[in-house]
């Protein structure tokens, strides 16, 4: 009986559908190139190139988290509008080998802004 823990499946896939990230009213991102990121039985997540995000309403942080199947992240936090959401935003500059797709990209938490898909 082999006791090796499996690895989470994940998978990254194009949205092909256009995809707008508001907080409050502010448009941070817009973008018909995100990336859906799906890791085992976790809800998936929208990846979107840092070209399409309004890099001026995010503020880099000091937090820093290592996940083991996708490397070092780094954080970010919203300030817009006179409103700001704390480590909101997440990417990975050098992810993994399996998941570099997402390298360049951000991910936002969906309880800190609205994500509008199509």
């Amino acid at each position: 009986m082999s006791m090796l823990k499996e690895k989470p499946y994940i998978t990254i896939t194009p949205e092909p559908r256009p995809v707008n990230v508001y907080f409050n009213d502010n448009v941070l991102a817009t973008t018909k190139e995100a990336l859906i990121l799906q890791e085992g039985s976790y809800p998936p997540v929208v990846y979107i190139p840092k070209e399409h995000v309004a890099m001026e309403f995010l503020l880099p942080t000091d937090k820093h988290t290592t996940c083991p199947h996708k490397g070092k992240a780094s954080y970010w936090t919203i300030s817009a509008g006179g409103s700001a959401a704390e480590n909101a935003v997440w990417g990975y500059d050098t992810p993994k080998e399996g998941v570099m797709a997402i390298a360049g990209h951000v991910a936002f938490y969906p309880d800190k802004v609205r994500i509008e898909i199509g």
